[in-house]
């Protein structure tokens, strides 16, 4: 991926499901034009899912996923299984290949998809060896399924227009609307960045939130300047007025909130990222349920990097020292990265996520739905220090104007 590619996610993530040779690599090759995926006769040659990054007229940046077959099986075959199951908690839009007579688990997978409200669209592949044994199957699959099935042939490249049209219909409806800034800027609003440069971003380089919300206030044709915390005063001193919105580092948020002239809107990338990628009323929700905690709290930090800590670390430090300041040194804190995240809740008493940059919204949303169904709290780090720096109400929302 280059400098000015799409990251993975924020694309639309594409997971194509079935049981081993169901023909899902040889999909996902057909529909990319490229060998992006091994196809054998041999099944379970997919193990780990496969990504791959493409654009799609009139949908724009996309990622399609190749999973394993969720027929997999053995202890080798469970763990690839598993592989599948995260992949579609980060699935906006699933493609479940039918194979034969016997649709059992198919069945399953489009109910599972169907509860979590994430379209779902029937595919029969291999139509080109089928013959009319073919056009029964995907009958008797509709009458099953109480939808259409798309009949498919990677080998002839049959449907794969009609597939293409069928994701574009499938689109969710928020999917065009959700933006970074759409719910605290304007047009030609004058916005402030104030980034410290965080030590783990590589020199010369900024971090992913801000480059994300740097272009698409640009997108969105703000007047926007930046600054480093520390330059803030003169920045101030050498503008007219004041800006219209402040955005700044959470972790900076107290020396901005006090530096800041009264009744300047601020916010944090990781608010606006509370509300981009999750869910933002939940997590004003978990930061009032935090203020609440009892002293010896278990708290689940949850970091979607797997970076190396380092001496200041935001989750493993600065966070927990936050924390402890707040509640005491008897809170049992555990910290998790990458997709690490327990399914069984029940040990904790509060949730606290990164901003989840490196996550589509979709993966995230799966979190807060296990939080939600097992009565966990959760907020995130921008929230969350806004909430123990007793500065949240002065902060704004990304639903507020």
């Amino acid at each position: 991926m280059s400098l000015n590619d799409t990251p993975r996610a924020m694309r639309l993530h594409i997971g194509l499901f079935g049981r081993r040779n169901s023909g899902k690599s040889s999909l996902v090759n057909a529909l990319t034009g490229q060998q992006v995926a091994t196809v054998s006769a041999v099944p379970g040659t997919t193990t780990d899912p496969v990504y791959k990054s493409m654009e799609i007229h009139g949908i724009g940046p996309v990622v399609f996923v190749d999973t394993a077959g969720f027929d997999d099986e053995g202890t080798l075959g469970e763990l690839r299984v598993d592989k599948t199951r995260q992949a579609a908690k980060a699935t906006d839009i699933a493609l479940v290949l039918f194979t034969d007579e016997d649709m059992e688990q198919e069945l399953r997978w489009l109910a599972h998809f169907r509860q979590r409200e994430i379209p779902a669209i029937a595919v029969l592949s291999r139509m080109d060896e089928r013959g009319k044994a073919g056009e029964r199957l995907a009958r008797r699959i509709e009458a099953k399924t109480g939808q259409p099935v798309l009949r498919v042939s990677a080998t002839e490249r049959q449907g794969l227009e009609l597939l293409r049209e069928e994701i574009m219909r499938a689109l969710p409806e928020d999917y065009r609307e959700r933006t970074i800034t759409g719910g605290v800027v304007a047009e030609g609003c004058h916005v402030l960045l104030v980034m410290p440069q965080d030590i783990q971003a590589p020199k010369g380089r900024l971090i992913l939130p801000q480059v994300q919300t740097l272009r698409e206030l640009l997108d969105r044709k703000c007047l926007v300047s930046s600054c480093t915390t520390d330059r803030l005063p003169a920045m101030l001193a050498a503008l007219r007025k004041a800006p219209d919105l402040v955005i700044t580092d959470s972790q900076a948020f107290r020396i901005v909130h006090d530096t800041l002239p009264e009744g300047t809107p601020l916010t944090s990338f990781s608010v606006l990222f509370a509300a981009y990628k999750g869910d933002i009323d939940f997590f004003v929700q978990g930061a009032e349920a935090l203020l609440q905690l009892p002293g010896d709290a278990r708290i689940l930090i949850a970091e979607a990097c797997t970076h190396k800590p380092l001496q200041e670390d935001i989750g493993r430090v600065k966070l927990p020292r936050l924390l402890r300041r707040r509640f005491g040194g008897a809170l049992d804190i555990r910290v998790v990265s990458g997709r690490d995240f327990p399914q069984d809740l029940a040990p904790y008493d509060l949730v606290i996520h990164c901003g989840a940059c490196m996550f589509n919204r979709q993966y995230v949303l799966s979190r807060v739905a296990a939080c939600r169904a097992q009565g966990v709290p959760m907020t995130n780090y921008g929230v969350a220090i806004a909430a123990l720096l007793g500065i949240l109400p002065d902060v704004r929302l990304p639903h507020e104007m």
